[in-house]
């Protein structure tokens, strides 16, 4: 009980700061797009479960161009209603969205976030609620057979924040023949390759019977590995090339959930998978740092879908020249690879 307790502390302390930063910030505009809710049927997990999905201005149903998608998964203990304002407390992930196809920084798309409660979208050990499976065979047929999104991988994309970014990572990590892209916000993920590396700072906010829940009691440290972002990535980063990867985290997360992002890019980085990384100075896990930090990373999606031309005649002159340098020096010049961190 004195976990559970701790714990609820903690959520209350998040909420209670991030209601006194967003209410210092200026309301935002109206909408263009919808917001609507709904539910979702499903055998995985106690439904049927709620969800919001979002409709940019002037949906076509009928367009010849179908839409991209954007699942987006909310923090723990939150709800679907994250995608809502709630004055005083948040701005709304359906409303930053809005807000980004308003502003250019990503293309009209439909989205959608479901109620997961706290279960860390994980399919629990003993099979009695599948989190991960609702998503990929509940929630991704759902939109695709509802409304006019795109039916594969280029345009389908995934986003979180906190739980719903550890969700997303490890959701995108398993299956990057979904999803082109993922956008993974402050995930709440351990700097560990194995459950026992594991220390008091980064569970501190988990009560003990939630993890037994999930993984076993006792733990079962294989599962735990085989659904930890860090290890899968790992035992076979290969399978990550062409997948787009955002993380982000501020420097002052009270729950030390820098550490672990800073440990996934670690292991990206080691592996050469390319990746976007941003450790983003003074801010932390709520308040007010977190819209902007939201478009940011819509606008990683956004360029997913539209790359800008970065590498232009600029760009490849400036490596002509570098290439020659290595030449004379007798240093080895290797190809470039977009997938890969430019490593020799």
């Amino acid at each position: 009980m004195k976990s559970h307790a701790t714990a609820a502390m903690l959520v209350g302390a998040v909420l209670l700061s991030a209601a006194a930063a967003v209410a210092q910030t200026p309301p935002t505009p109206a909408m263009n797009g919808t917001l609507i809710e709904a539910t979702v049927p499903s055998t995985n997990v106690p439904g049927p479960v709620p969800i919001t999905y979002y409709l940019p201005k002037n949906y076509d149903a009928n367009r010849a161009e179908r839409y991209p998608l954007l699942i987006q998964l909310h923090g723990g203990g939150l709800s679907n209603k994250r995608m809502e304002d709630n004055p005083g407390q948040w701005v709304g992930m359906g409303v930053l969205l809005d807000q980004a196809i308003e502003n250019g920084l990503v293309a009209p798309m439909v989205s959608v976030m479901p109620s997961a409660g706290r279960w860390f979208y994980m399919n629990f050990t003993d099979g009695s609620q599948k989190w991960e499976d609702f998503v990929m065979k509940d929630l991704l047929p759902y939109m695709r057979k509802k409304f006019n999104v795109v039916q594969g991988r280029e345009g389908t994309f995934i986003t979180g924040i906190s739980m719903g970014g550890v969700g997303s990572l490890r959701i995108a990590v398993k299956y990057p023949e979904v999803f082109q892209a993922v956008a993974s916000q402050e995930p709440a993920t351990e700097p560990a390759l194995a459950y026992d590396d594991i220390t008091l700072r980064n569970k501190f906010t988990r009560p003990d019977a939630l993890i037994k829940q999930i993984y076993g009691d006792p733990i079962d440290k294989d599962y735990w590995a085989a659904n930890n972002t860090a290890t899968m990535i790992k035992r076979d980063p290969s399978r990550l090339l062409g997948l787009g990867i955002y993380l982000e985290v501020g420097d002052q997360d009270a729950g030390y959930w820098h550490q672990g992002t800073e440990f996934v890019h670690r292991v990206l980085y080691d592996a050469g998978i390319s990746h976007e990384y941003r450790l983003v100075k003074g801010a932390d896990h709520a308040g007010a740092s977190i819209p902007p930090r939201a478009l940011d990373a819509f606008a990683f999606i956004g360029r997913q879908l539209n790359p800008p031309k970065w590498i232009d005649d600029v760009a490849l002159t400036y490596r002509a020249i570098m290439d020659q340098y290595k030449r004379e020096r007798g240093y080895l010049v290797t190809p470039f690879d977009p997938n890969r961190i430019r490593a020799q």
